[in-house]
């Protein structure tokens, strides 16, 4: 049996830098992060509270810019992408899931989903493809075992509903690349592991998942681990599957 092809590399950041100005000082976070994420990979970053987990996350995401360094995605750079083109990337390609859900309260569980996709269109466009994203939400969030809460607002569901929620929001657009920043750090240890089960049957189904966490426990769920520590990634001793072609800090 011939051996099966590579997995493409999809995310690249190479040699990147972060530092924050608080008052007089120079705050380092990241210091010459090197990171590539293939396509179809689950990948888990751990590190400490303060480790600069999230930062690095929303350097990927387009969410910041680094202070030095580069990020590719799928060999276009993100530095090269300004205004409407970054936000297009931020929108299409990639999918957030955070800690603290991030749902607006004065909408329903439906709403919440479709504002994703009513942002990636002009005003002009949305009430033609409105019919067709309302039945794409209604099946994810069927998938997700919400279909009786779609009329619910927030404030009406548990913590993992609304996480659950926040993953279809995430994914509502058929992002390349799910970016969660501990996305079980907010719900107890039996909830949070309901929400790694819908991570992985998603991972199953194809989607590269990028995860940072503090627990060693959540992170034994992904394909590759790698450790932030001192704002560098190293390889996990114990993970034999974080292999330089897979998560490198090389």
């Amino acid at each position: 049996m011939a051996p099966s092809a590579p997995q493409p590399v999809l995310l690249t950041a190479t040699d990147l830098w972060k530092s924050f100005q608080m008052g007089d000082q120079k705050v380092q976070v990241l210091r010459g992060v090197n990171l590539r994420v293939l396509r179809g990979q689950w990948l888990a970053i751990l590190g400490a509270s303060g480790s600069g987990k999230s930062t690095l996350l929303h350097l990927l995401g387009g969410l910041d810019t680094p202070s030095a360094g580069t990020i590719r995605f799928d060999s276009q750079e993100l530095a090269a992408l300004r205004g409407g083109r970054l936000d297009r990337y931020r929108n299409r390609h990639i999918g957030f899931v955070f800690q603290f859900y991030h749902l607006l309260p004065e909408l329903n569980v439906l709403e919440n989903v479709l504002i994703s996709t009513m942002i990636g269109r002009p005003a002009w466009g949305w009430p033609a493809a409105r019919s067709e994203a309302r039945r794409q939400a209604t099946a994810l969030l069927d998938r997700l075992g919400l279909s009786h809460r779609l009329h619910h607002k927030p404030a009406k569901l548990s913590g993992g509903e609304r996480q659950r929620v926040a993953i279809a929001r995430a994914l509502i657009n058929q992002p390349d690349v799910l970016l969660a920043d501990e996305p079980t750090g907010n719900l107890d240890e039996g909830t949070g592991q309901q929400i790694l089960e819908v991570i992985r049957d998603f991972h199953r189904s194809g989607q590269t998942v990028v995860m940072v966490t503090h627990d060693r426990a959540i992170a034994s769920a992904a394909d590759a681990r790698l450790t932030l520590h001192a704002g560098q990634l190293e390889s996990s001793l114990e993970d034999s599957s974080a292999k330089p072609q897979d998560a490198s800090n090389r």
